[in-house]
């Protein structure tokens, strides 16, 4: 599975909104924050199973601002970029397995010039043995399993996108505001992230993972009709990883995780998932529509309903304020919205 998203040419239904409204225009989608709470995000309805996420995007700028690139797993497994409108030069990388933040010594600072001046194109490439974060092409930062001491993140991942204040004292722990060089003035805002483009490709196959046991290992995943790193050879311009620059600085402490939005750590409150539903397809840029229905092109012979289970270990759950997923009586209102869409 491969897409190809141009958000200057508007919504797309294959993303679920979150924690504010997300608004459309010439540059592609504006993620705005202007007052306390407002934490608006994209997630994605499918998930990826190793592979490489690319986002042409334009930070936020303003102290306590936080711009994110989030993948994560039901397992609570995690990848991030994070850019903090206080520093228009960097960014920070970091990672997490199973929802473990042990001393928070995982987070780096890396190089990210120009970031809220221009637009540029960051990169995730995650494969079993190692994760190259990039920026315009340059791998800035190489985690390998081995380096990842045993919290290496290896589950079936969703896509999240967005802005939020890390600076609000109001809504976030302490440690998180220090982290986000706030507290926020939201007088100087409204702050605004915009991202044009995000590309995404899955390097496995198949219309479903599961989770085979309580391991929380790649290799207890299961993919139904298809097979765990059945793609890896569609990677394409995968990142040289011996080109890996530098640290701007050493690891970063008290880098929060959990994805987007306010609250302690900086925990999304809110987790919209679901799945695309049976006789559904995704088109290469990322719109749902019926299978039977005159598109270009469209991935017929790669479904993409990825939607795992929840490891039945309940200590591995995440927070109980997470919503449950989509129930089924509510499809009739997403295949309606599909629908719309396809009149478009």
């Amino acid at each position: 599975m491969a897409i190809d998203v141009d958000f200057t040419r508007g919504e797309v239904n294959s993303f679920a909104k979150s924690g504010g409204t997300p608004t459309y225009g010439p540059d592609g989608v504006s993620f705005t924050v202007s007052r306390p709470g407002e934490a608006p995000q994209l997630t994605s309805l499918f998930y990826i199973m190793f592979g490489r996420v690319e986002v042409t995007m334009k930070c936020a700028p303003g102290a306590g601002i936080v711009s994110s690139l989030v993948l994560q797993s039901d397992d609570l497994d995690e990848i991030d970029i994070e850019w903090l409108g206080a520093d228009a030069g960097q960014m920070q990388t970091n990672y997490f397995g199973k929802g473990q933040t042990g001393s928070y010594d995982r987070g780096q600072f890396n190089p990210a010039p120009d970031n809220q001046a221009r637009f540029v194109t960051y990169t995730i490439d995650w494969t079993a043995d190692r994760i190259v974060w990039s920026v315009a092409g340059t791998a800035v930062r190489v985690l390998t399993f081995a380096d990842a001491r045993g919290q290496y993140p290896q589950t079936p991942m969703q896509v999240k996108f967005g802005a939020w204040s890390g600076g609000d004292p109001g809504n976030n722990a302490a440690g998180t505001v220090q982290w986000a060089r706030g507290p926020t003035d939201y007088s100087k805002g409204p702050f605004s992230m915009v991202a044009r483009r995000i590309l995404i490709t899955d390097y496995s196959t198949g219309k479903q993972y599961r989770y085979g046991d309580t391991s929380g290992s790649w290799q207890s995943i299961q993919a139904v009709d298809g097979k765990v790193n059945g793609n890896i050879n569609g990677r394409g311009g995968a990142p040289v990883v011996t080109a890996a620059s530098p640290p701007a600085q050493s690891l970063s402490p008290s880098v929060p995780a959990g994805g987007i939005g306010p609250g302690g750590g900086g925990g999304s409150t809110v987790r919209p998932t679901g799945t695309i539903p049976d006789g559904w397809v995704m088109t290469p840029s990322g719109k749902v529509v019926p299978a039977g229905a005159t598109v270009v092109r469209t991935f017929s012979k790669r479904p993409f309903f990825l939607s795992p289970p929840r490891r039945p270990d309940a200590d591995q759950s995440p927070p109980p304020s997470d919503p449950p997923r989509l129930a089924a009586a509510a499809w009739p209102l997403v295949l309606a919205v599909c629908a719309a869409w396809c009149g478009r």
